[in-house]
Formats: C-alpha cells, sequence, structure tokens
C-alpha cells in the first residue's frame, strides 16, 4: 500500500480554552487521555501501513511540541513542515501533496523506476496516496477506522477524492454534512446505509453535496431521510489527483503553495515555507477549495467512534460518568450536582446544587460555562486576545525545546521561576539590558556560563548573573535539572533576551 499518512497540526483550539491557548492548543494536551490528541492520532496509524512515517504540517510556533511528542511516541515524520501564518487547511495539504510528490519522485529516480528499469509485470505507481488526518479528533474503534482506510485507497487510487462521512448518532447541529447521492446506492434505502453495523464492509458512495451546520429541525430531517453524514475533515486520495483538481478550481492557490514550496529552506529536522509566497495564498478549507467543486468526490460513511472534541461538552461525553451524569478530572467534590464536567489541574474544585455545567481550573485562570453555551468560549478567547493578555496564548507554565518554566510568583521588580532542563539540553546563550538573575538548583546539576567562566553548580548550590553579562544555563547529566530562578530589575518581560548562539536556531 504506497500510503503516505498527511497530519494537520496547525488548529489554535479556542473552544477549550482555558486548558487549550494557542501557544499549546488542544492537539497537544492530554485532553482525553495522558496522551496527548496529537499522539493518539500517530497511534492510530499503528498496524496500519507499516513503517510508513507522516508528513506534519504545523505552524511554526509549535515546531518543538511536535519534534518532542513524536520522540515520545518514537516516530521520526518523514517531513515536518512548518507554516509561517495560517492559511487553513487547502494550503496546508497542498504543501504537504507537494513535499510527498517530491519525495516519492526521488525515491523512484535513486530506484530506477523514473529510467524504465522496473518489471514490466508489475503497474508503474503514478503517485502516493494521502490520507490527510487533523491531529485533534478522537476515534475509538480503531479497526473499523482501518477498514475503512483501506477500502478507500483502492478508490482513491482509480482517481477519486474520498472523503469520510461520520454515521450520525444524533441530530447534530455542530457539524456540517456530506449528502450521498442516490444513484449510489444499487438497490439498499439510503437510510439503510447509514446503519450498518462493524461487520458490514465499508461502501464508496458519490457524493451529492456539503451542507453547511444545519438547524435542529433541519438535522432531524437528515437523520430521517439518511444518506446524510457527519463531515470529519478527513481525506483520502492520489496526490497527482488533488493538486490537478486544486489547480483547476484554485489556480491562485495552487501557485502560491508551489512557490512557497518551491523555495522552502531546510532548517534542522523542519522544513520552512517560505512565507511571503505561502501568506499570499487564499485562506480556504478543502471542503470550500476543492471538494464542493470537484466531481471526483466520494464518501466512504464511517462508524468508529469518531468525536472532534470540538467543545468542553464533547469532552464529558468522551469521560466516564457517575451515576448522576458528572465526569471530573483532578481533585473535586460534587454534591447535589448532575450532568456537569469538572476539570481541576491544581486545586479542589467543589460544585454544589448545580446542573449541566462545565468547570475548569488551571493555574492562572477559571472558566464557568452552561453546557449549552460552550461553543461561546472562543468569544472569552477573542476578548483575551484584544486587551492583549497573555491568558490567551499562554500558560504559566511555558515549554521551550530545551525544558520548560513556571512562574509561580512576580510583584513590582522581581520574578520566582521553576525551570526544568531537559538532560543534554542547553539554552541559549544570552544577556539581559533589566535585570539580574539568582538560580538556585533543586535537583541535578547544572553547567553554567557566566561571561569567560564555566562552572558546575550541584544541588543547594546557587549563581548569580549580573545585569548585562553574557550567560548560558546546560544540563550535563542524565537526569532532569530543576533550579529556582529570581530575577529581579526594572523591566521583567520576555522580550529583554539578546541570543548570541542558541542550538535551536532561536539566535
Amino acid at each position: 500500500m504506497n500510503l503516505i499518512p498527511i497530519i494537520l497540526s496547525g488548529g489554535s483550539g479556542s473552544r477549550l480554552w482555558p486548558l487549550s491557548r494557542s501557544l499549546r492548543p488542544k492537539q497537544f494536551l492530554g485532553v482525553t487521555e495522558e496522551r496527548s490528541l496529537f499522539q493518539a492520532t500517530l497511534a492510530r496509524l499503528e498496524g496500519l501501513v507499516p513503517k510508513v512515517a507522516p508528513i506534519v504540517v504545523a505552524n511554526t510556533d509549535h515546531r518543538f511540541l511536535v519534534a518532542d511528542q513524536c520522540l515520545q511516541m518514537g516516530v521520526t515524520p518523514q517531513t515536518l513542515i512548518l507554516e509561517p501564518v495560517a492559511r487553513n487547511t487547502a494550503p496546508a495539504i497542498a504543501v504537504a501533496a507537494l513535499q510527498a510528490l517530491a519525495q516519492f519522485e526521488r525515491k523512484q529516480s535513486s530506484s530506477g523506476q523514473a529510467r524504465g528499469q522496473t518489471d514490466s509485470r508489475v503497474p508503474a505507481v503514478e503517485s502516493p496516496v494521502l490520507l490527510v488526518l487533523p491531529s485533534d479528533h478522537v476515534i475509538t474503534k480503531t479497526e473499523a477506522f482501518h477498514a475503512s482506510v483501506r477500502t478507500g485507497y483502492d478508490v482513491a487510487q482509480s482517481g477519486a477524492l474520498v472523503t469520510f462521512g461520520i454515521v450520525p448518532t444524533h441530530p447534530e447541529t455542530g457539524y456540517g454534512y456530506v449528502k450521498a447521492a442516490r444513484d449510489g446506492y444499487a438497490s439498499a434505502p439510503l437510510a439503510d446505509v447509514s446503519r450498518r453495523t462493524e461487520s458490514t464492509p465499508p461502501l464508496a458512495l458519490p457524493v451529492s453535496a456539503f451542507v453547511e451546520k444545519p438547524s435542529l429541525a433541519t438535522a432531524e430531517q437528515y437523520l430521517r431521510d439518511g444518506g446524510y453524514f457527519w463531515n470529519s475533515g478527513m481525506f483520502l486520495f492520489r496526490a497527482d489527483v488533488f493538486l490537478q483538481e486544486l489547480t483547476a478550481h484554485n489556480p491562485a492557490m495552487a501557485k502560491a503553495c508551489q512557490r512557497a514550496h518551491s523555495s522552502a529552506a531546510k532548517d534542522m529536522d523542519f522544513l520552512r515555507l517560505d512565507a511571503e509566497a505561502f501568506g499570499q495564498s487564499p485562506s480556504d478549507s478543502i471542503d470550500y477549495a476543492v471538494m464542493e467543486k470537484t466531481d471526483k468526490a466520494m464518501v466512504i460513511p464511517l462508524d468508529a467512534g469518531w468525536n472532534d472534541v470540538g467543545a468542553w461538552p464533547a469532552v464529558w461525553q468522551l469521560q466516564s460518568q457517575d451515576t448522576q451524569g458528572n465526569a471530573t478530572r483532578g481533585d473535586t467534590l460534587l454534591h447535589e450536582s448532575q450532568n456537569c464536567y469538572v476539570h481541576a489541574d491544581h486545586r479542589l474544585v467543589a460544585l454544589v446544587g448545580t446542573q449541566d455545567l462545565v468547570v475548569v481550573e488551571t493555574s492562572d485562570a477559571v472558566l464557568v460555562a452552561h453546557k449549552d453555551k460552550a461553543q461561546d468560549v472562543k468569544k472569552i478567547v477573542e476578548a483575551l486576545k484584544a486587551q492583549e493578555r497573555p491568558e490567551a496564548d499562554l500558560h504559566r507554565e511555558v515549554f521551550r525545546p530545551w525544558g520548560a518554566y513556571d512562574s509561580i510568583d512576580h510583584g513590582d521588580r522581581y520574578q520566582v521561576k521553576r525551570i526544568t532542563v531537559k538532560p543534554g539540553a542547553r539554552l541559549s546563550l544570552q544577556m539581559h539590558h533589566h535585570r539580574a538573575e539568582h538560580w538556585i538548583v533543586v535537583s541535578g546539576t547544572a553547567k553554567v556560563t557566566i561571561g569567560d567562566k564555566e562552572q558546575l553548580v550541584a544541588e543547594n548550590q546557587s549563581v548569580y548573573i549580573p545585569i548585562g553579562e553574557r550567560h548560558c544555563l546546560e544540563n550535563p547529566g542524565k537526569l532532569p535539572l530543576e533550579l529556582i530562578e529570581v530575577q529581579s530589575g526594572s523591566y521583567l518581560g520576555e522580550d529583554d533576551i539578546v541570543r548570541f548562539e542558541d542550538r535551536y536556531g532561536r539566535a
């Protein structure tokens, strides 16, 4: 099976604030389990295609998160493509398709296939088939998902653009729908096809239309009629066919993506798209740019325990619930409360006499919302951004390629951070114009450079870095290094960092 998974990980997940923030969005969080949604997506590929690594498309701000979480899963992406700006799913898929084709053609050339040296009994493979997956969905029935992908692979090989339509379980107004054409069924009524069981082989059906999010009455009618499926945002098609259709229906986007890819620069393990060219691409979803316009669209009904984890009620649905319908995570205590979701990260959260609430507590923010209004959480994020408040983008704990820091206290002219440095990791060689720093090692051993002097600082020892002095921190050991940093000065912002040297390319 000549299949390449394409994982799209550029979303912001604003409806899951305050857990999801723009610099650490929901796909990189353990929303429903310990591993992140992104890591669960990687794991879902196991057993589908032996030893075929994915191409990942990510926001440049998330590059080290993606790399670190892939490392934790033992996965090395074929390519990690960095988007300089967000342009929705169609351009992201386009650059991934271009990269997949380029890699495929190099492989064919190196193996001699491009020079006609293949076995004449084996038909030539024209293009890899791309399995496009959002990184923030949940699928609980992996085998059913694999079966549908295998069916879709053969359909995609023939030149179709395949989408997966989720068999609806209730009249949902929060999703778009895919309508299957009636002439796609030989004899079975549409309603029967929507109710197929796990043991029934998947079908591939012509698409009649893509439908916007309906009213409740319309969604109820869709359910009665059958043949309507939730739009999953997952696709399967040949790279060359998709690019041909994109060129036919949105030539400006195709041209901009081609320029952005051809001018991309290799940066460590990343492929950075040309910012100017990619920024000129229209911003549009694959549905609007291609799928609604092509005559090659096919839909495969999928019943695999799918959930897009789009808002807090979806998280509540995915968790085990008590006899009162409550789902909780963390240190919680509920009394005479029903159908609530409570997430507590750092302290006890107690509810008394409540119904249908979402309560999410993090180190720096608390959300209280009625489940019926959970989609409006994004309005809070918009307000935070308008006020330029950091809670829209950052948690109190901030992750860096070398580790993380947690701002545990601050006041006038001082700030206290807890810093964790991974084994073998090294911060940049840097200096500050407005602050001095004290480092107190709590556990591990620090290798500290101050000016021209290098020294080892052990547990319960400290060191002082004056204002304006070049300095660097490294963990030379095999265990995490933990220290307390006390900053003092007239300005303590993160932009008061002058980097002279950095192994992560940030200098």
